[in-house]
């Protein structure tokens, strides 16, 4: 079943952006302007409590009106709700934890080798 979170930012037509989390398809997405378009942040389990942040997409029309960003925080609010940990494969991801690092984002992610993203 999808979850629905409105997200207090707004699109072009003044109404809140929506992220619905898909469990079965693992992937958070954003419709776009009401029609087929969609903006995706997909993800994996590779663990039993351990899901990789993969892959963040918007279309390029939509670039740049922090729809990512919103994915980014609801992908790991639902990393710190369901007391998961997270590898971000996703450069994306990474660069939101940069931007944002805040201690419960940061405690959940996951370290795979000593090329992949680094915090500090």
């Amino acid at each position: 079943m999808a979850e629905s979170n409105a997200i207090p930012v707004q699109d072009e037509n003044n109404c809140p952006i929506k992220v619905d989390h898909d469990r079965k398809k693992r992937q958070f997405e954003v419709r776009l302007n009401g029609s087929h378009e969609r903006a995706v942040l997909l993800y994996e389990y590779v663990g039993k409590k351990t899901i990789d942040l993969q892959h963040t997409e918007v279309p390029d029309a939509y670039r740049g009106r922090g729809i990512a960003k919103l994915m980014a925080k609801a992908a790991l609010d639902f990393v710190v709700e369901e007391d998961l940990r997270a590898h971000l494969t996703c450069w994306y991801l990474q660069k939101y934890i940069k931007e944002n690092p805040l201690p419960h984002y940061v405690e959940r992610i996951q370290q795979r080798a000593p090329t992949d993203f680094q915090l500090h």
